[in-house]
């Protein structure tokens, strides 16, 4: 009669790989002889591992759902299902509990992309405006002209390394309480890609790349705004071995202007306007970063007031249009008056009544204002 695989690992049929597997690790840990000594779990050790592998092998699978022992029809024979060597330790199991932990990866390629590149462009405040085209001059790795980045000698070619025969890797031995532990590392020799450069390129000294000052031509679009990066892609470093080169990143850097200063897409600017000026009006020719243009100040515009110019700031860079110049208005008192001009603004002051002013009541509604106007019955 065949035995019931799938009741050995306490599996219905037609369980999924994943629960095969789950199921024999939760029987192993508990019955593997070098965990315990006990001659029943040894004996139960070996069912469960003859019915793991009838069940991982699908041709022995397919036996055992039809009814049969692919062990007693020539599928395999014994108790052991990793080949017969008895109980090899950790790594009988490690298949079972990893998914093929002691499977090499294999070696990786000697070529690889290349990182990326930053670098600062500072301009002016008009360049970055109206937008402009400069030149910027980087120092990165680039492909190596003499190898094209193979990294040997002309005429030559990379070799096997002799340490982990090509594979990339080097495995260790270890023992444990539950037995021989193999762990795999990168070889030395190679690096983990599993050839050497018996004849290095004598430029490149076998990288693929060399050291290398270039002059790039940046675009700066318009309006663009101190901080922000402009990605050139494929202008960074070139990878090892002559791999794909990296993205360059340019980072603007905006100086500060003597007249205007920025707040996103709005600049703002002052003018100092003579008191008479401002109490009589007057136009006033303002030079923008588009040229002068006439400046309209209304009579009587006070301290403060913030006057604006349409469409005279930066352009927007994900929308149409511009920003706005913003005119802060900043009303001079004089400081020294002669006898003439003294004299006229007192006249002037007495024909206004405010020879003996008083302060504006709009200035006290305050906590004391309050106070006072309740002793005053108002």
């Amino acid at each position: 009669m065949a035995t019931d695989y799938y009741g050995v690992l306490g599996l219905a049929q037609g369980a999924t790989d994943k629960e095969i597997k789950s199921a024999y690790r939760r029987k192993a840990r508990d019955l593997h002889p070098d965990v315990n000594p006990d001659p029943a779990a040894k004996e139960e050790f070996q069912k469960v591992s003859r019915a793991y592998e009838a069940l991982t092998d699908p041709d022995k699978r397919r036996i055992v759902d039809l009814g049969g022992d692919p062990f007693e029809t020539g599928g395999g024979g014994g108790g052991n299902p990793f080949g017969g060597a008895g109980f090899g330790g950790l790594g009988d199991i490690m298949d079972a509990f990893f998914g093929g932990g002691t499977a090499t990866r294999g070696p990786r390629s000697r070529t690889r992309a290349g990182g990326d590149a930053l670098i600062r462009v500072d301009l002016d405040l008009a360049e970055t405006v109206f937008g402009t085209t400069t030149e910027i001059t980087v120092d990165t790795a680039v492909l190596c002209t003499l190898c094209t980045g193979a990294g040997t000698a002309p005429g030559t070619h990379p070799a096997q390394c002799t340490t982990c025969n090509g594979r990339g890797e080097v495995q260790s031995v270890q023992r444990s309480f539950l037995g021989q532990v193999v762990a795999s590392r990168p070889c030395p020799t190679c690096g983990g890609t599993g050839q050497v450069i018996p004849q290095p390129c004598s430029q490149c000294a076998g990288d693929g790349r060399v050291r290398a000052r270039r002059t790039i031509p940046v675009k700066i679009p318009a309006g663009v705004e101190d901080g922000m990066r402009i990605r050139l892609s494929g202008h960074g470093e070139v990878g090892p071995g002559g791999g794909p080169a990296g993205d360059l990143y340019v980072e603007v850097h905006e100086r500060p202007h003597d007249v205007f200063t920025r707040d996103g897409e709005d600049l703002h600017c002052r003018v100092t306007l003579p008191m008479t000026a401002a109490a009589l009006g007057t136009t006033l020719t303002l030079r923008t970063l588009d040229g002068d243009e006439p400046l309209d100040i209304k009579a009587g515009t006070q301290s403060g007031s913030v006057l604006t110019l349409r469409a005279h700031g930066a352009p927007r860079l994900r929308a149409t249009g511009r920003g706005n110049l913003m005119v802060h208005v900043d009303v001079q008192t004089p400081t020294r008056l002669d006898a003439e001009q003294e004299e006229l603004l007192r006249k002037l002051a007495a024909v206004r009544g405010e020879d003996h002013p008083e302060a504006s009541r709009a200035q006290h509604n305050g906590l004391f204002g309050r106070v006072r106007d309740a002793f005053n019955g108002r």
